[in-house]
């Protein structure tokens, strides 16, 4: 289930690019788990009316990575430069990430597997390709001033990674509700 042990480098010491992209890994492991062979009802699916449902879950981890990361990377979108958001078709602004979405909106986010795989898989291809890009002196630049103590592009990564491992597991949590009360029903 988990990848082997992030690379070391050649003082036989694990770099911050290859614990990052170990991280990143273990998203994609778990995104890829939950929707594999998962029936295309069960992306929809919310147990209770109030509660986000996989495909939200999945498409909102992964456009939070999408976002913070081409933030930081001062690079444009996945989700607007891959073309995306016109194959998802979704009622929101461009740059909704799904923060502060009603019920009503999380209902509407309706996608097929294939579709948030390609999608997640090409954002994930995408950070992974900027972090090689990164160094020990990157880490401490600072990419969010409005808070106190200001964001540094370390914290701006671990955030994207704690919210994506939180919003992964709680998609493997419903698929697992889903498959209890289809085969209990």
């Amino acid at each position: 289930m988990w990848s082997a042990q992030p690379e070391l480098d050649g003082r036989n010491t694990v770099n911050e690019s290859a614990l990052l992209t170990d991280a990143f890994d273990r998203i994609k492991e778990i995104v890829h788990e939950t929707l594999q062979d998962l029936p295309e009802s069960a992306l929809t699916y919310r147990p209770d009316p109030e509660a986000n449902s996989i495909a939200w879950l999945i498409w909102h981890l992964t456009r939070v990575q999408d976002d913070h990361v081409a933030e930081v990377a001062g690079t444009e979108q996945v989700w607007t430069g891959d073309g995306w958001e016109a194959r998802f078709a979704l009622p929101f602004d461009t740059g909704a990430i799904g923060y502060g979405q009603t019920s009503d909106e999380v209902g509407r986010v309706v996608a097929s597997a294939q579709d948030l795989l390609g999608y997640h898989d090409a954002v994930h291809a995408s950070t992974l390709s900027y972090l090689q890009t990164i160094g020990s002196d990157d880490l401490d630049r600072i990419v969010d001033d409005h808070w106190d103590p200001p964001v540094t592009l370390a914290v701006r990564l671990i955030s994207v990674i704690s919210d994506d491992l939180q919003h992964a597991g709680q998609a493997a949590y419903i698929a697992g509700l889903f498959d209890r009360a289809s085969t209990t029903s």
